[in-house]
């Protein structure tokens, strides 16, 4: 049987997609055995009237070690 567990974290990229592989790329430093990134609430940073930024609140499931 496996155990799987979520953490959520706030990751930033220029592009929507850059700050979900940033979140991923993040955890993955510390956390093995990642299988899933849920993301929720995109939050875009506007400077000067363009958006600049991207931040994401992902939720990242990985499987525990036996």
């Amino acid at each position: 049987m496996s155990l799987a567990k979520v953490i959520e974290v706030i990751a930033e990229g220029s592009t929507m997609e850059g700050a979900v592989t940033n979140a991923v790329k993040e955890a993955s430093k510390t956390v093995h055995n990642i299988r899933s990134v849920y993301c929720e609430n995109i939050k875009g940073i506007v400077e000067n009237n363009k958006v600049v930024k991207f931040r994401v609140n992902a939720k990242i499931t990985f499987v525990l070690e036996d």
